[in-house]
């Protein structure tokens, strides 16, 4: 393994350093330091409306889960990856693994984008079609590099890396808790975004749906950020520069699946050091939002879920090893 020490350029008006270390199937990770920052967000459905008027009302009724605002803290010093997963580095792990995703393993397949789809004739009313075994993490229907954060994975596949990287390297590795995530994504920060609070500052930073995305959908074209970042999809992973402590990606991109069940109400109940999450539940959780994500959802105290099988063109994978 590799140890260096990083100098990034100038973000946000700051120089930071970020200490460096790249793994057996070359994933660099961070290492974040112990801290405590305040978790979730209180802003109002009012506020939110008048700051995205573009969006539905209904859309800013179901945010509870975001708040109270409650301080956590990290007890303890953690590597974060600084990158999403890639599709090479996932090809790697399968090659030298022998693991079966579960797109190919349940033979249902995942989810894919079809120029030619036709939303009209479904019920799910989106431009993705799904499952079929024609899609999965080697093809979500659009052209990706090795470079690419890979998709159409789910929470169980993300795992079973994670406890392959373990046995092979003899070091902890997992996907990071809710509060690590969160905490990471905002690198001191109290904004909707680790770019401040305007959807446009995104585009400096983040994947999102923007004007070129919105060619292929035009009827959301309203929900667009307003600018190009130059990828309809995914971008190869660091397109865009990175937060305060060196992480790229946060927003968008690729959602990430995190650790934790998902909890309607627990950060009512949520303990100050090192929360992990409900002991239950039916769903777990992602966060960060993707290529195809309105700026909207891709805030840093914005929550959602899914099964855990869940496989969709949208969602992919970020790990954490242990200091």
């Amino acid at each position: 393994m590799k140890r260096c020490i990083l100098i990034l350029a100038i973000v946000f008006g700051s120089v930071h350093a970020a200490e460096v270390d790249r793994n057996t199937l070359g994933m660099a990770f961070v290492r974040l330091p112990a801290g405590e920052f305040l978790m979730g967000s209180d802003e109002t459905p009012e506020s939110l409306a008048r700051a995205f008027p573009q969006l539905p009302k209904t859309r800013f009724a179901q945010l509870d889960d975001e708040g109270p605002v409650h301080r956590v803290r990290i007890t303890r010093p953690f590597w974060m990856g600084q990158h999403e997963v890639t599709v090479g580095q996932f090809r790697r792990f399968i090659e030298a693994s022998g693991y079966v995703p579960e797109s190919v393993s349940d033979r249902t397949g995942g989810y894919g984008w079809r120029a030619d789809y036709d939303p009209a004739t479904t019920k799910r009313g989106d431009a993705f079609e799904g499952r079929d075994p024609r899609y999965s993490w080697r093809n979500p229907g659009f052209v990706q590099g090795d470079d690419h954060p890979v998709v159409n994975v789910t929470w169980n596949d993300a795992m079973a890396l994670a406890a392959w990287l373990s046995k092979t390297e003899g070091r902890r590795y997992r996907l990071p808790t809710e509060a690590e995530w969160e905490y990471a994504c905002r690198a001191g920060t109290r904004s909707r975004y680790s770019s401040g609070d305007e959807p446009r500052s995104l585009l400096g930073v983040a994947n999102v749906f923007d004007a070129n995305s919105a060619r292929h959908w035009p009827r959301w074209q309203q929900m667009a950020v307003d600018g190009d970042d130059g990828y309809a999809f995914t971008a190869p992973v660091g397109s865009f520069a990175p937060n305060r402590w060196g992480l790229y990606d946060m927003h968008g991109n690729a959602w990430e699946w995190v650790a934790d069940w998902h909890g309607d109400k627990y950060y009512a109940q949520s303990p100050v050091d090192d929360p992990q999450g409900p002991t239950e539940g039916e769903v777990r959780v992602r966060r960060g939002g993707s290529w195809h994500t309105w700026a909207f959802y891709a805030r840093a105290a914005y929550r959602n879920w899914n099964a855990p099988d869940t496989r969709y063109t949208l969602v992919g994978i970020r790990l954490v090893r242990e200091d």
